[in-house]
């Protein structure tokens, strides 16, 4: 089953202990050849919106029950405007997209100038409690690299930074990267709850000239700055 749309309070994929599995279909990369596709990973299931949110103006906080767990400190929601990588020299606006009629993700279309980076609107504001996904292409029909395109260059400690429709910035540190097959991509480990606020960036990678297609995603995990 495909849905329209996910929940931007639980993030792409909420507990699974909810039981209500949805299947949510993502579009591949093409070729340099060809307009690529941002980078994005190939199936995701998503759950029903169970886990929690950070609403805009939070309710007083209830005392912990002896020996909880306190959640990290996270932000309200606000809509991410651009998105700043000082290490690689990235600067973006962030256009906000969501998903096609068959339940792929929307990915910037590239008139042969280069696209900005995307934020999908099914995920939690960057800040919010959860991983807000960013997609980038790799490369572009004028063959220059895509927006996203040193992300491998990206290593643990790194700072990038989201600035918010309400003003504010969110910081994040770069935790690690990693390179996952799209056949083999761990849909949990990427798109599954956390506990504070996080961000992933994603975009194609291994291609292979015999086909004209990345066969890959690379992923780059990152932490809301304490």
């Amino acid at each position: 089953m495909t849905p329209k749309n996910a929940s931007r309070r639980g993030g792409p994929l909420a507990s699974t202990a909810a039981g209500v599995l949805l299947l949510l279909t993502l579009a591949g990369c093409a070729g340099p050849s060809t307009t690529p596709d941002a980078g994005s990973a190939p199936s995701a299931s998503v759950s029903a919106p169970v886990a929690p949110g950070t609403p805009s103006a939070p309710p007083p906080a209830a005392a912990p029950a002896a020996g909880a767990q306190q959640l990290p400190s996270v932000m309200a929601a606000s809509a991410p405007v651009t998105l700043t990588i000082p290490s690689i020299s990235v600067r973006t606006d962030l256009i906000h997209l969501g998903l096609e009629e068959n339940g792929s993700l929307q990915v910037p279309q590239d008139d042969g100038n280069g696209a900005p980076a995307s934020w999908y609107d099914g995920s939690p504001t960057p800040g919010e409690r959860g991983p807000s996904v960013l997609l980038g292409h790799v490369n572009s029909p004028n063959g220059r690299g895509g927006v996203f395109a040193d992300l491998r260059k990206l290593t643990p400690g790194a700072e990038m930074t989201v600035s918010r429709a309400d003003g504010s910035t969110a910081v994040f540190i770069v935790d690690r990267g990693a390179l996952y097959p799209k056949d083999k991509f761990p849909t949990i480990e990427v798109y599954g709850n956390t506990p504070g606020s996080e961000l992933r960036l994603i975009t194609c990678d291994g291609y292979d000239a015999a086909t004209g297609e990345f066969d890959d995603n690379y992923v780059i995990y990152a932490t809301l700055k304490a």
